[in-house]
C-alpha cells in the first residue's frame, strides 16, 4: 500500500517538474503541441495494435485455443493508451514503450515470471469456476440422479406427497 501511495505521490510530482523544465526551454505554444501530439499519436496507435490484438484473440479462440498471450498484450495496450492519454513525459515514454512489440513480449515475460513465483509462493491462489454462474462448495456427499417416470401430461406422480 505505501509503494503505491508514493508512486501516485511522486509519479505527477516528477511529472510536473519534467513538463515546467520543457516548458521553459521549449516554450509553452511547443509544450502544449508536445502533449497533445504524443495523446494523440499515442491513441492512434493503442487503437490500431489494440485492433490487431483483438483479432488474433479471436483466431485463437476459433481454433479452440487459450489465447493467454494476446489477453496479456490487450492489457498492456490498455495501460500504454490510458497513460499516453494522460499529459506527462514519464508515463508517454512508459506507453510507448508498452506500444512496442519487443519491449511487450520483454514486459509479458516478466510478469510471467513473477507470476510464476507468486503462484508457487502462496501469495496468489488461482482457481477456476467452468460453470458460469454460481459455484457450489465442494462436498463428499452422493445423490441419487436417477429420473423417475412421470404420470401423463406432465401432472406430478402420486407418490410425490
Amino acid at each position: 500500500m505505501g509503494r503505491l501511495l508514493l508512486l501516485f505521490i511522486l509519479v505527477p510530482i516528477v511529472e510536473l517538474a519534467l513538463l515546467i523544465e520543457i516548458g521553459t526551454r521549449l516554450g509553452l505554444p511547443a509544450t502544449l503541441v508536445l502533449i497533445v501530439s504524443t495523446g494523440a499519436l499515442g491513441a492512434y496507435l493503442a487503437r490500431r495494435q489494440g485492433l490487431g490484438v483483438l483479432a488474433k484473440i479471436r483466431s485463437e479462440i476459433g481454433e479452440g485455443r487459450l489465447p493467454a498471450g494476446q489477453l496479456v498484450d490487450g492489457a498492456l495496450i490498455i495501460i500504454a493508451g490510458a497513460v499516453l492519454m494522460t499529459p506527462g513525459v514519464l508515463t508517454d515514454a512508459l506507453g510507448f514503450l508498452c506500444l512496442f512489440p519487443p519491449a511487450r513480449r520483454r514486459l509479458k515475460s516478466y510478469l510471467s515470471r513473477r507470476f510464476e513465483r507468486a503462484v508457487k509462493s502462496g501469495n496468489i491462489k488461482v482457481s477456476a469456476d467452468f460453470g458460469g454462474g454460481f459455484q457450489r462448495p465442494y462436498t463428499n456427499e452422493t445423490r441419487d440422479v436417477t429420473p423417475r417416470p412421470e404420470s401423463p401430461k406432465g401432472l406430478p406422480d402420486r407418490h410425490d406427497s
